[in-house]
């Protein structure tokens, strides 16, 4: 009898500590944080200005314009890239949280520019690249029923990244969507 009563105490000890091996484990492997930029990339992120004249991203004020008006005030901008054309592109997790960058670039379309940076990747496709990581952040409708959603000035693209002409100024969006 004393047998029987402690194995069963020894076997509720065993599944409880099992149950908060699991739960730590599940709370541990839950990370949505965005890889850092590969080495031998510009880097710079631009603080918050007192003056809106100086937090402009994209197009500088000209002739008095008002700086609204010429750009997105920065607020935690990331620049990266070398180049001649600049663009903006923000990423939307599924969580909603948006991390913005202005991409300095030489290259011809967007998904070059995104891909030369290592800001997206994906698998080429019969219509284009399927883009499934932007950011770090996977999104992949054949595991997580997620996908990445192409936007070009805040409407749906009608368009594939990578065949996209990058036009000066112009903003560029991926967002998670079910």
């Amino acid at each position: 009898m004393q047998r029987k009563t402690r194995n069963t105490l020894l076997s509720r000890i065993l599944c409880m500590m099992l149950i908060v091996a699991m739960a730590l484990f599940t709370v541990g492997c839950k990370k949505d944080e965005p890889e850092t930029p590969q080495s031998g990339q510009e880097t710079k992120v631009t603080a918050p200005a007192e003056d809106n004249q100086d937090a402009v991203v994209g197009d500088t004020a000209e002739d008095g314009e008002d700086a609204e008006q010429a750009g997105n005030v920065a607020s935690g901008v990331t620049e990266l890239g070398e180049g001649t054309t600049k663009f903006n592109f923000s990423v939307t997790d599924k969580d909603g949280n948006e991390t913005n960058f202005l991409i300095h670039t030489d290259k011809e379309t967007v998904g070059e520019a995104l891909l030369d940076l290592g800001l997206i990747d994906g698998d080429a496709g019969d219509y284009g690249l399927y883009v499934k990581k932007v950011n770090g952040i996977v999104a992949d409708y054949d595991t997580d029923k997620t996908y990445w959603a192409f936007y070009i000035g805040g409407e749906y693209a009608m368009s594939g990244v990578d065949v996209t002409p990058i036009t000066e100024g112009a903003s560029y969006a991926f967002k998670v969507e079910k």
